[in-house]
Order: structure tokens, then sequence, then C-alpha cells
């Protein structure tokens, strides 16, 4: 097969544009300036349409941005509150996005989620420039639209987790090599921006960014233009790049005195390197997580079974499963078509680039025994969108070959009978969809095998081929694309949020979490069931801790981790908490920061987080909270989230819930058990 060539952008001639070709090719310019506008457009309104349905989405980072749109040192550190007593457990770079839009356009739903549908929608245009440089602009239309309406990614960038910039900061490294690969006097330029780019994707999820470098690093390796003496030094300014942009960060908060600075929440021993490395980093390859929320070595509750199956069932598949086998089948396509091309064969360079992206991520995320949720799989869309557009592209201009027209007729009907596998798992929702898609499929396979064979005029045969090329657009599209339209009409909270209909691959097994449960209160709205003494049981579980119930929209667990907590904080608690925290450092204290972030965000003032976001974590311990109380720097106690994964995993938070119902008296707030710390 012969290799493809990159499309020619430059300006004609004046001897050019008199040729009557000429108009033709003016037009197809400004059609496709004129289609990508449109892909862009339509991007923005399905990401933005109805986002303040949302609310605070997971409060646990709402709460960390509110106080850095108040607080350059919560700003910077990745405070969970304004007075930073303890850091968010990840890095905070997503923060600063959020957190600068809220001082700017001060804090609020809008501000802290438009430029998380923002990043999507420059994500979707990276991902077109990518793929149209070296094959079509209907390829890049195409790989757009697949990363546009993948349900994790609709889901995500309508959401304030770190994922949506982790996703565009890791295209446009992706773009970044693509450059570098095309040039070869500022090739190192475009090495040392892409490494720089996945150095601030660490400061966003650690090391989950660094997923893509084997990938990254063996394209531009094996298809620079430059000698391999220079590749390899590019390489290595990339890797420097990569460093310092990673590494400042991480110094300064290993350098600054640690009384200086918030306790790193998600660590043991108050360090940034062992949350990189452990909590964030190895841990979740291997299941050993100092302070994790659950799961432990191939926790089946978490994720699923390892194995090559694990991102084709359960939880996984209807978020980004849709088009996986197409995009595994894409990336030998490309390989084949490269040949025996050169080595700087930008079809081979391309299956590198994004395929290596795809396999690399999608192998560790198959067999990681640590944490992992369903939406962690928005990091595989992006690659999944590119290989689509490029092969599908090659295998059309193609098609009058049978063997590449077999391979698009037998890639239709693989997506059609995968889609309809998909959608038959809620046979309940939209049950004409599944039957559609596969009727549609099939026509396409077929009008695909017979189209070179028919005798036709010439308009009709090209009007039969667009009638084609839109029925294999509808099968690949039209199943995410449903699932898409579905989680913009739904809301969306928590901290472990999934998109599509209720019951789509098996989700809600392990636990649901009610949402929307007050501090203090148990499942039924009741002020909580005493488990120990100055402990009640956590929003939406059990006196054991073991989530009940689940919210359409919430994702698995999402009440009980965060997300619409806000809502069942009571005027009366806002109002005592508001002026409660006159001449105090933090307004109260409660256990665990998802107890905290409700009432951070409903009254605007600092909430100590004992323990983290799970409870685990050993800050403060007895002594220093008591030291704090007799400072006068805590005004009250929440009583709540002791049980479940907070205090009753033991540690600093039991010890201090214990301490704080010896001594002080408990009164009822609004529903809430709240004691007043300052009443000796």
């Amino acid at each position: 097969m012969s290799t493809l060539t990159e499309p020619t952008t430059a300006a004609p001639s004046r001897a050019e544009r008199s040729r009557p070709g000429a108009r033709v090719t003016a037009y197809a310019i400004s059609r496709d300036k004129a289609l990508f506008g449109g892909l862009l457009v339509l991007t923005a309104i399905a990401y933005l349409w109805g986002l303040s349905k949302n609310g605070y989405a997971n409060e646990f980072y709402a709460a960390a941005v509110q106080a850095g749109s108040t607080s350059w040192k919560a700003w910077f550190f990745g405070a969970f509150d304004s007075s930073s007593f303890i850091t968010v457990d990840k890095p905070p770079a997503s923060l600063w996005v959020m957190g600068l839009s809220g001082r700017i356009f001060g804090f609020g739903v809008w501000s802290m989620l438009i430029p998380q549908a923002l990043m999507g929608v420059v994500s979707v245009g990276f991902v077109y420039v990518s793929v149209r440089r070296w094959f079509s602009a209907n390829a890049g239309l195409l790989a757009g639209a697949v990363l546009a309406l993948t349900p994790v990614a609709v889901l995500m960038f309508r959401f304030n987790n770190p994922d949506a910039l982790l996703i565009l900061l890791l295209v446009m490294g992706a773009w970044a090599v693509t450059r570098a690969i095309d040039s070869e006097k500022y090739a190192w330029r475009w090495m040392a921006l892409a490494g720089a780019l996945v150095g601030f994707g660490f400061l966003t999820k650690m090391l989950q960014a660094f997923l893509v470098l084997p990938a990254f690093g063996l394209a531009y390796l094996v298809a620079g233009k430059p000698a391999l003496g220079k590749r390899l030094v590019h390489s290595l300014i990339a890797l420097a790049a990569l460093i310092v942009s990673a590494g400042w960060w991480i110094a300064i908060v290993e350098l600054i005195p640690a009384s200086a600075r918030p306790y790193i929440g998600g660590s043991s021993t108050n360090s940034i390197l062992e949350l990189t490395l452990g909590y964030n980093g190895l841990g979740r390859l291997t299941g050993n997580e100092t302070g994790s929320v659950g799961g432990g070595v191939g926790n089946p509750g978490w994720g699923g079974a390892t194995g090559l199956q694990r991102l084709f069932g359960g939880e996984f598949a209807s978020q980004i499963a849709w088009l996986l086998p197409a995009a595994l089948l894409a990336t030998a396509v490309l390989i084949v078509a490269a040949g025996k091309g050169g080595r700087t064969n930008r079809t081979r360079a391309f299956a590198i680039l994004w395929g290596g992206w795809l396999l690399v991520t999608g192998l560790v995320f198959s067999f990681m025994q640590g944490i992992i949720h369903s939406y962690y799989m928005i990091a595989l869309a992006p690659a999944i969108g590119a290989l689509v557009g490029a092969a599908a592209m090659v295998l059309w201009r193609r098609r009058s070959e049978w063997l590449a027209r077999a391979t698009l007729a037998g890639g239709a009907l693989l997506t059609a009978g995968w889609s309809f596998s998909l959608l038959n798992a809620t046979p309940t929702w939209q049950p004409w969809l599944r039957w559609t898609v596969l009727i549609v499929g099939v026509v396409a396979a077929g009008l695909v095998l017979v189209l070179p064979e028919l005798t036709l005029h010439r308009t009709a045969v090209r009007r039969t081929g667009l009638f084609a090329a839109t029925l294999l657009a509808l099968t690949a599209l039209a199943g995410p694309a449903a699932y898409s339209v579905q989680t913009i009409s739904t809301t969306h909270a928590g901290a472990i949020p999934s998109a599509g209909p209720a019951g789509a691959g098996g989700r809600g097994g392990f636990g649901g979490g009610r949402m929307g449960m007050p501090p203090g209160r148990a499942a039924n709205g009741a002020p909580g069931t005493t488990t120990a003494p100055g402990t009640t049981t956590a929003p939406g579980t059990t006196g054991q801790g073991a989530p009940t119930g689940r919210t359409q929209g919430g994702g698995a667990m999402g009440g009980f981790l965060g997300g619409g907590g806000i809502s069942g904080v009571s005027s009366d608690l806002v109002s005592l908490l508001q002026q409660g925290a006159k001449g105090y450092t933090w307004a109260a204290a409660a256990i665990t920061s998802n107890a905290a972030a409700p009432l951070q965000i409903a009254a605007e003032v600092p909430i100590m987080s004992i323990g983290g976001f799970n409870g685990t974590d050993p800050a403060p311990s007895l002594a220093e909270f008591q030291q704090l109380v007799a400072q006068g720097k805590v005004h009250y106690f929440v009583g709540s989230s002791g049980g479940g994964f907070g205090g009753g995993r033991g540690g600093t938070s039991s010890e201090i819930s214990t301490w704080v119902a010896q001594n002080y008296t408990a009164q009822t707030v609004g529903g809430t058990t709240i004691y007043d710390l300052s009443s000796k």
C-alpha cells in the first residue's frame, strides 16, 4: 500500500488561481473551516448546555476552588480551606485555573465549570488539527466528533475533577510531537514544548500524565527528521523540560517548612513525594495505597477484576468502549498502510503516537490493582478518536481495493454489533436505538462492499458514496451520542460520577451513596445514629459505613464521597457558622473533607477537614487539635462522618471525636450535631 501525503495548505499563486480548479480549492478550504468551526460551536453548546444542573459537582474540589478564590496561599498549595490546614489529595494545577476564574468572576457554579467545558472544546480542536495535519479535514472532523461525543468525555468536561485539564495538556502534547516530527530546524523546540505540557499534566494528576511518554518518545525517535544523534538530544531536552515543569512546584513544597504550608492531604508523613509515589503513584498499580478509601489488591469493588476484559465490560464499557474495538483495528490498519515506507513515514508515526497512547494507557488501566474509577477512562478518548478518524480515511480512500473495502465493512459490522451489545445492557432505555444502529451498520457495510461494483452515473456514484459515508458515521457515533445526550440532560454530582442511563454497564453493584444528606444525618434524613462517642454515621451510610441507595447521575458512592451535600445544609447552621467564624481561624472542624465541603461552600467560611478526604490522614493529631482549641482557633466541631471511611477506620479522627464528645456538650442545629469548643 502507498503511504499518505500531507494536504497542501499553502496559498495558490496568481496563475493557479486563474485555473478553473482554483475555485474548487478555495471552496474546499472554506468548507473545511466552516465544518471545523461548526464542530467547535456544537461541542461548546453541548458542554455548556444546562451546565448549572451539576451544581458544585464534586464538592471536595469545589471547596478547594472556593478557598483558592479568596486566599493566594490556599490557591498555590491547593488547600481545601482558605486557612490552609490541609490540601486536596492531588496537585493543584486544575484548581489554579478554576480558582483564577473564581477570583475574576466571583466563585460560583458557572465560574468553576465553564473553564472545564472550554477545555473540552479546545481539546476537540487540537485532536482535529493533529489528525488533519497528516490526513485530511474529514478525518480530523471524525476524530474530533468521536472525542466530543464519548460519554465519559461529555461527563468530565462538564465536571470539576482534574481530568479535563489533564486531557487538554496531553492532547496539546501530542500535537507538539506531531509538529516536532514534521520539523527539522525547530524540532527541539516542539519536543521541549511537549515535555513541558506533560510536566504540567503531572501537576494536574501526577503519574497518570506519564502514561503517554513511551508513545511520545518512540514516535519522535522513530520518525523525526533530524539524525539519530540529534533526535536523542532533542528527547533529552524534552525530558529536561518535563522535569522542570513538573518539579518546580514539588521542590517548593518539599523545601518550605511544614509549619509554613498546609498538610499534604493523602499522605501519612506530610510529604508530597510520598503522595506522588504512593497513593497517587505506584500504589495505584499495586493496590498498596496508604490512606486509601478502600479497594486493596485486586478488590473487585473498585473497577472489577483485572485483565484484558476489564475495559470491555462492567462499569467501564459504557463510558469508553463504544469504539475501542474499532480503535484497536485502526491501529493495525495504519501500521499495514505504512507498509515499507521510509523511517519518517507519517502513517507509521501516527500509529506509534496515538496507538501507543491507547495501548499503554489501556493496559495500565486493565491491570492496575489499586483504586480506579470509570471516569478515568476519559484518558483513552483522544487516542480512540484520532485512530478511528485516521484509519477510516485511509480505508475510504482505498475503497476500490477489495481488502480495504472488506476491512472498512468489517469495522462497520464490528462497531454496530458492539454498540448493540452495549445498548442492550439497558434494554428498557430507548429500546429502538440498538436495533437501528445494528441495521444502519449492516446497510453501511453492504454499500461499502458493493459501491465500486455499481455502474451508475458519476454524480449518482458520488451521492451514493456520501450516503454510505454518512451511514458509517452514524454507526460509529449514534450509540455514544445517545448516551452523551442523556448525560447532558441529567444531573451529575459526587466524587465518582458516571455517564449514561442508570444501570448501564452493570453499575450500581458496589454501593450507590445517597446524595443530598446533610452532615450528621442518616440515610433517611433523620439525625445520624450514634456509632461511637461523639460520632454519627456518614451521610448515606449504614452504621458500618456501607453506602446505601443510588441517585441517578451520581455514580457509585457519589453521595457518600461528596456531591449534593450543600442542599442539606440548613440555613440555621449556615448562620451559626458565619457568626462563629469571627475571630477564629476555622469556623468549625469536621471529620473528612466530604463532610466539611458542603458546610464550607454553603457558609463561605473555612472549615477544618480532620483526616483529609476520607478521615485517615493523621492530621491533626489529638494533641495538635487540643492545642488549636486552646489557642481559640477552632470554634465548633461538627459531629459527622465519624463512622464509615472516616474516624471509624481508626487513627486521630476517632480520637478527636471521642475527646470532643467527652469534654463538650452537644447541641442540635438544623438537624446537625454541633459542639461549641469555646464553651469551656
